[in-house]
């Protein structure tokens, strides 16, 4: 059985993401990257193989990644079997999104919960 093994990452929209930035950065300490996003390294429950990160990152309130304009936020779980986890998800009746990407960070696919919300799921590639 696929499974969800964690939080993959923590995606924002932001109206201004250089000023919401350089807040999480000053008041909060995050070292946020250029980009606007910090990887968070897990001390537990990783291996060689599969480290372990959660990454937290802005968008801009126009970016389409995260899903609707209504929707502010966005969740990505890390999966240990992304191409089961998608079949056990659409004989349950999840609405499964199209969209399906590879690229050297490994394999992404969407979902929708019952709210509307798009979901992110992530199958990190080895050494992610």
């Amino acid at each position: 059985m696929a499974r969800i093994t964690g939080i993959g990452g923590v995606f924002l929209r932001a109206g201004d993401a250089d000023a919401l930035a350089a807040w999480y950065r000053d008041a909060l300490g995050i070292p946020l990257a250029d980009h606007g996003g910090v990887t968070f390294h897990w001390a537990m429950g990783s291996t060689p193989e599969r480290p372990g990160t959660t990454t937290w990152a802005l968008f801009p309130s126009r970016s389409s990644y995260l899903g609707g304009p209504n929707q502010h936020a966005m969740m990505n779980f890390r999966v240990d079997d992304l191409p089961g986890l998608l079949a056990e998800l659409r004989a349950k009746g999840v609405r499964v999104l199209d969209d399906y990407e590879e690229s050297e960070f490994g394999r992404f696919a969407w979902c929708l919960d019952p709210e509307g919300n798009r979901v992110e799921l992530w199958e990190p590639a080895v050494g992610m």
